[in-house]
């Protein structure tokens, strides 16, 4: 039964003009949004679709499928905590994601569905981490390509809340300049634990400013190498956010390639931890059992392939073989359990994972 059914449901699908399958893909954040406003972006939506459909497809194609977008669309969780929505539906399909990414809104009437589009529709975030260095203070910013915010770790940020904690064997050096450096050491240790915290809230590049000492002292203590794009090296003491925006613009000129270095240090990051699926097996393995915290694959890699012996196994196909229980593209599915199981996935130019045979998964730790 369950092969008959899969050969016509494939059957189906390949058969030109036949499937009209809806793509919706928008913001929806209800708990800072006016859910007035979600209703009237919706049926806008749908507005817009019921009009294309009109052009292309009979009647007859069409109600089944406008039916059940009406069903999900009544039936949407107003309740949720989720940044956007993405809806799939066609006559024998309907499906409906909330998920923790922002996304530009995209509406998209073909004869098949890509899950790729909803990655595609990401939005692009150009925020970042700026930390500020000198031997008296720390400042971290919160930046965009337009403006600056200030913000403020667990941990102080001036060295002098240091001064009476170290230890009296060192407050007895007879050599201050050997003081002022353990002092110094110290009081940037506990800007990184700071600046550790911050990252579990802020998943952002970091760019890192100081005086080529102050920034040597950082590079020996930090644990959170992996996430820096830059350093960039001067005195900045005596810079306004204003003059320091100015300093920043041609590092954040190009952003793609500040985005794929971080991802890349994330790599690093999760294979140091041993949470790291590697190649299509791996990962296939490591999606199915829901541990995919972020996928990131090629562009343009797609692997057909056959299951194995259970659901946890996959080869690629053989296409001299007659199998109905092929998998089209195993890349697609995977981006599908990640989704499902709250993960999130990014796409890298081709040949950045030729080291990790095209596609990795960090995993949740």
């Amino acid at each position: 039964m369950e092969t008959q059914y899969k050969e016509a449901f494939e059957a189906v699908l390949s058969t030109p003009k036949y499937l009209p399958c809806i793509s919706i893909i928008m913001p929806f954040e209800p708990k800072i949004g006016l859910k007035k406003e979600l209703d009237y972006n919706l049926k806008m939506a749908k507005n817009k679709i019921e009009k294309e459909l009109e052009l292309n497809y009979p009647e007859d194609r069409i109600l089944p499928v406008l039916n059940k977008l009406n069903v999900i669309l009544e039936g949407l969780n107003y309740n949720t905590h989720k940044k956007s929505v993405a809806i799939f539906v066609s006559p024998l399909v309907e499906k409906i994601y909330y998920l923790d990414i922002p996304v530009e809104e995209k509406i998209i009437i073909d004869d098949s569905f890509e899950i790729r589009d909803l990655i595609y529709s990401k939005k692009e975030i150009h925020k970042y981490l700026l930390v500020v260095l000198s031997n008296k203070w720390t400042k971290i910013f919160l930046g965009n390509t337009t403006k600056f915010i200030r913000i403020t770790s667990n941990e102080p940020d001036n060295i002098d809340a240091y001064k009476n904690d170290i230890s009296e064997s060192v407050a007895n050096f007879s050599d201050e300049k050997k003081r002022k450096e353990i002092l110094i050491n110290k009081f940037l240790m506990h800007t990184d634990n700071g600046l550790s915290i911050l990252l579990k809230t802020y998943k952002l590049p970091i760019f890192v400013m100081g005086t080529p000492k102050t920034l040597g002292q950082f590079k020996s203590i930090t644990h959170n190498g992996k996430q820096v794009i830059d350093y960039i090296h001067g005195n900045f003491e005596e810079k306004t956010e204003a003059e320091l925006q100015y300093v920043m613009k041609p590092y954040i000129k190009n952003w793609k390639i500040i985005h794929q270095k971080r991802l890349m240090g994330l790599i690093d990051e999760a294979y140091g931890k041993n949470k790291l699926a590697v190649g299509i097996n791996e990962v296939w393995q490591a999606s199915v059992q829901n541990r995919g915290r972020l996928l990131i694959v090629e562009k343009n890699f797609y692997y057909p392939a056959q299951h194995g012996a259970n659901k946890e196994v996959i080869y690629k196909r053989d296409a001299f073989l007659n199998n109905s229980f092929f998998i089209k593209d195993a890349v697609d599915d995977i981006i599908e359990k990640v989704i499902e199981s709250g993960g999130d996935v990014e796409f890298v130019d081709e040949g950045l994972l030729n080291d990790y045979q095209k596609i990795v998964l960090l995993e949740y730790y």
